[in-house]
């Protein structure tokens, strides 16, 4: 039984996130202030960029056959954005 609410947890944050990587596209002045500390420049492509890794990476998380291979893509992506936050500052 542990496992099976640890597996729904994962799929609905992997769903969360996914949601998260969506409302960059439907509503992107959400995240505009936060994507333009890290990309000043061209912030409305890197919204988009964004939005689609998060989406990718959310579905990647929700499905227990691509999970493992999706968690290594969000540390990497946890450290694409903080390097591009702290050489932007």
């Amino acid at each position: 039984m542990p496992q099976e609410k640890s597996s729904k947890s994962a799929t609905f944050a992997g769903l969360a996130l996914a949601g998260a990587g969506v409302a960059h596209f439907v509503r992107p002045e959400l995240f505009e202030g936060i994507t333009r500390s890290a990309f000043p420049n061209d912030t409305a492509r890197f919204l988009k960029i964004n939005g689609g890794l998060e989406t990718a990476l959310g579905l990647g998380v929700a499905l227990p056959q691509t999970r493992k291979l999706a968690v290594v893509g969000l540390l990497g992506y946890g450290g694409y954005l903080a390097v591009n936050a702290i050489r932007n500052r």
